[in-house]
């Protein structure tokens, strides 16, 4: 059974860190690109990075760069986001996304709050 499990998510102020996991069972997860993206409420969801399998490349949203660092860590099956200086606008649902030709699996979210 795929299992994507975000955690990590709460309410911080601005300016303040947070650091998301994703938990991966169920598939090679080594084999996959992850990714994190983030849907506001009344508005698309977006991507926020991007880090390739094994792991040696990564990308992210412009808004985010500088702040944000995805990881991974293939032996624990599990993809993180350091996201650091956080801002109001980075409130959202943050999703966990696995994704490779011929498969495309998501977590539930998990809720980020960025507010004085």
């Amino acid at each position: 059974q795929v299992q994507l499990v975000e955690s990590g998510g709460g309410l911080v102020q601005p300016g303040g860190s947070l650091r998301l996991s994703c938990a991966a069972s169920g598939f090679t997860f080594s084999a996959y690109a992850m990714r994190w993206y983030r849907q506001a409420p009344g508005k698309e969801r977006e991507l926020v990075a991007v880090i390739t399998s094994p792991g040696g490349s990564t990308n992210y949203k412009d808004s985010v760069k500088g702040r944000f660092t995805i990881s991974r860590d293939n032996a624990k099956n599990t993809v993180y986001l350091q996201m650091n200086s956080l801002k109001p606008e980075d409130t959202a649902v943050y999703y966990c996304n696995a994704r490779r030709v011929k498969a495309d699996y998501w977590g539930q979210g998990t809720q980020v709050t960025v507010s004085s």
